[in-house]
């Protein structure tokens, strides 16, 4: 199409000065058009599972030939493993700026850790409610409906917000205050350790979310006075299946062993069973060696970056696509908070007028090799907030991202915009997806349709 209609923006960076803080895995990754030919992937999902590293790549490859059991054998090859696995708790501690008594606890995911916590919230009458804001992930609102606790409105303005927060906890019922970092919808940042200062000034802890913010900013949960923080190896550069719960140990020594099984317990009989302390409390069967390996390199990579460069890099992109975003005709950009509030990371939510937002997702893919997340992002009450039942875009990037494939989204909805769909698009599984898909899996993976196993849109 002519350059002519595209919009009026920023002028992207030479080739030679768009270059990526770290490599990732798959940076230069060919995907087919379904109009034929291929492109290099303009990855814009990094919020959903961020590309591993290629450091912690190679870090696992020297590790694959000493993966043994862990915790459990006498061999070399355990020894070595059980080393790398003990060693990863206190590089976890030192990334988030923990306690030398806060215990590390290795999890599936951060909603794997969020469940854990749960559990442990002691139940106190009075005083025993968690307390938690409706713009939080599903992971960090779902598990405290299981125990006593309180949703609250977020105010139009962060101020207003902190005020009913204070407002809340004076009534002296909460005894935990659970928020997030950094939104995994808007990517606004929220001020923990001013959540967490209110917190302790009436006697409540705080559980902090940072499955997003812990991508993109340095946390200090011991300055900020934070008591519990959970991470996600998939938004880490390390989707390997690990996360961590990192905090202080009473509640969790307390709580109900999250997994009954081998390596948690100190002695068992026919009927009963003593329980040990520590993390192995909540750590039941063979370890993940290998994604929490991988957890602990991706967490050593990136407290080695200068948060200066890193800070610039990131807003330097996120500001030229807002602006490109902004200046469509018939886009527009989502937030929580008025735009002179709070910080934001590296996500940008947006919509389409007079288009599903799963259709311009299919419609980027298939035509353009944009790939970005669409629908309700598991914040179904935000969401609802924001105007959006049915769901919005979001794009995301990070550490490898570059911003050609900034300019590549926009090119492709300024062609939406101007030529209209140039594929017929259907629903299959609740999903859009091209009509008559042609472009073939490698030969490595399943040849299943595109949507198989594919969650549905209301996600």
């Amino acid at each position: 199409m002519s350059t002519s209609i595209l919009p009026a923006i920023l002028p992207v960076p030479s080739p030679a000065a768009d270059v990526p803080l770290l490599e990732v895995a798959g940076a230069d990754l060919q995907v087919p058009l379904i109009r034929g030919g291929q492109v290099r992937l303009a990855n814009l999902d990094y919020a959903a599972s961020a590309p591993a590293l290629v450091g912690v790549a190679e870090h696992l490859q020297d590790l694959l030939p000493y993966c043994a059991s862990v915790h459990r054998g006498a061999g070399y090859t355990a020894q070595v493993s059980t080393a790398v696995y003990e060693k990863a708790r206190h590089t976890i501690r030192r990334f988030v700026g923990g306690r030398e008594d806060d215990q590390v606890i290795f999890t599936r995911n951060a909603t794997d850790a969020l469940n854990l916590l749960a559990g442990c919230v002691p139940d106190q009458t009075p005083g025993g409610e968690v307390l938690y804001l409706d713009i939080e992930h599903h992971a960090n609102l779902l598990p405290w409906q299981r125990t006593a606790h309180r949703s609250l409105g977020v105010q139009p303005t962060i101020a207003g917000t902190l005020a009913a927060i204070e407002a809340e906890l004076a009534r002296g019922r909460t005894s935990l205050l659970a928020v997030t970092g950094a939104s995994h919808v808007t990517g606004e940042l929220f001020p923990v350790a001013e959540a967490a200062r209110l917190a302790r000034r009436y006697g409540a802890r705080t559980a902090v979310d940072a499955a997003q913010l812990a991508a993109h900013r340095r946390i200090d949960i011991a300055r900020d006075g934070i008591d519990y923080v959970v991470l996600s190896g998939s938004k880490l550069y390390a989707p390997f299946g690990a996360g961590a719960l990192i905090g202080r140990g009473d509640w969790l020594d307390a709580g109900t062993a999250y997994l009954a099984g081998g390596g948690a317990v100190r002695r068992v009989r026919p009927e009963t069973a003593t329980w040990t302390t520590g993390p192995a409390r909540h750590e039941a069967g063979s370890p993940n060696l290998m994604g929490v390996a991988a957890l602990a390199k991706a967490a050593e990579l990136l407290a080695d970056l200068d948060p200066a460069v890193w800070l610039r890099q990131e807003q330097a992109l996120r500001s030229y696509l807002a602006a490109g975003l902004e200046s469509l005709p018939g886009i527009r950009v989502h937030r929580i908070f008025p735009e002179d509030e709070p910080g934001t990371v590296g996500i940008v939510n947006f919509s389409v007028a007079g288009y599903d937002a799963g259709l311009v997702a299919a419609y980027l893919s298939a035509e353009h090799g944009v790939g970005l997340r669409d629908g309700k992002f598991c914040a179904h009450p935000l969401l609802n907030r924001l105007g959006l039942p049915s769901g919005s875009l979001r794009a995301s990037f990070g550490l490898g991202s570059r911003f050609d494939d900034a300019a590549r989204l926009l090119t492709g909805l300024t062609e939406l915009q101007h030529e209209g769909l140039r594929h017929d698009y259907v629903v299959e599984c609740e999903r859009w997806v091209p009509a008559a898909e042609t472009r073939p899996f490698p030969d490595w993976a399943p040849a299943m349709p595109g949507t198989a196993g594919a969650a549905p849109a209301g996600i």
